[in-house]
């Protein structure tokens, strides 16, 4: 089968949920509900009626969102594959919490203990989050990796203030202590950059999230692992993970709660050295936009909902 016949899948991250999502993969194909109904079990919680009727303010949460979006993401996948809507997987990524849900579909874990690192990693974030008054700022313009340091270094201060997400060419996503964060919209003015305040829960993929990478990196080592059957784009690294190593699959995944995103990386990557069609699961359509910014050239065939 030639390279263009596969699919090279993108799984959303936290920031994509939004009330209402997987209702209409849920109420349209068996599989997709089978997979909200397992999820529900396996936590004890009605995650599919959060996803599908809030209320918002509980959804957002980060020990929830992740879950959900994992949940919600898995369940599109199943269904487009049973119903052939889309070409057998042949590469796959996702951004951040994504990237749990890429290593799922690539057949690294099954779904349950996929969900249980989810519903861990999202915990723990939220429990480092509320120790610490943190914050995020997205920065928007020429934010090169090299601007990007210069702001942190002016603005950083006593605090922590580190780059966390490289999104696109044009956007990158700073995080840090509270006081840090706020100068640094004072210094990315100056610097003729375009910042906004984030309403996060806290500084995630900073040095502030060390007690959750603590935490994931002793259940990561509880999971029952397998090599992924294709391959897999690490965040940390924005190249392939490598599958016949999965101490280092799990050290990577560690590394990503306090290092950056380099998901602009990853997919000029992608585009510069693959031509599959790429496909983004629900929810929403947050990696299609991004893709535009960073190669307008990919298309990215986007499921959010199924389609009519």
């Amino acid at each position: 089968m030639s390279e263009t016949a596969k699919s090279f899948v993108l799984c959303p991250g936290q920031g994509a949920q939004a009330v209402g999502m997987g209702k209409a993969w849920f109420d349209k194909y068996p599989v997709a509900a089978q997979t909200f109904a397992a999820a529900d079990a396996e936590l004890g919680i009605e995650l599919s009626k959060l996803c599908f009727e809030g209320p918002a303010e509980e959804l957002n949460r980060t020990d929830i969102a992740q879950a959900a979006i994992y949940t919600t993401s898995v369940a599109c996948y199943q269904a487009l594959m049973e119903t052939e809507a889309i070409a057998p997987i042949g590469f796959t990524a996702g951004l951040s919490l994504g990237e749990f849900t890429a290593l799922h579909l690539a057949g690294a874990y099954d779904f349950l203990d996929g969900l249980r690192l989810v519903r861990l990693r999202g915990q723990a974030m939220q429990e480092a989050a509320d120790a610490s008054e943190s914050s995020m700022v997205a920065i928007t313009g020429d934010a090169n990796e090299e601007a990007i340091n210069e702001l942190c270094d002016k603005a950083r201060g006593d605090g922590i203030l580190v780059p966390a997400n490289f999104n696109s060419t044009m956007q990158v996503v700073v995080s840090g202590s509270l006081d840090a964060c706020e100068r640094a919209v004072k210094v990315a003015n100056e610097m003729g950059l375009k910042p906004t305040p984030l309403t996060v829960a806290g500084a995630f993929h900073s040095p502030i999230m060390a007690p959750a990478a603590d935490k994931l990196a002793a259940a990561l080592d509880k999971v029952e692992w397998e090599t992924p059957k294709v391959p897999v784009l690490s965040n940390v690294t924005g190249k392939l993970h490598d599958n016949e190593n999965i101490a280092s699959i799990k050290k990577l995944l560690v590394a990503q709660l306090t290092s950056p995103v380099r998901w602009s990386q990853s997919m000029q990557w992608a585009a510069t050295n693959t031509d599959m069609q790429m496909v983004e699961v629900a929810p929403g359509k947050v990696l299609t936009g991004l893709m535009k910014r960073i190669d307008r050239k990919r298309k990215v065939q986007n499921h959010a909902n199924p389609a009519e």
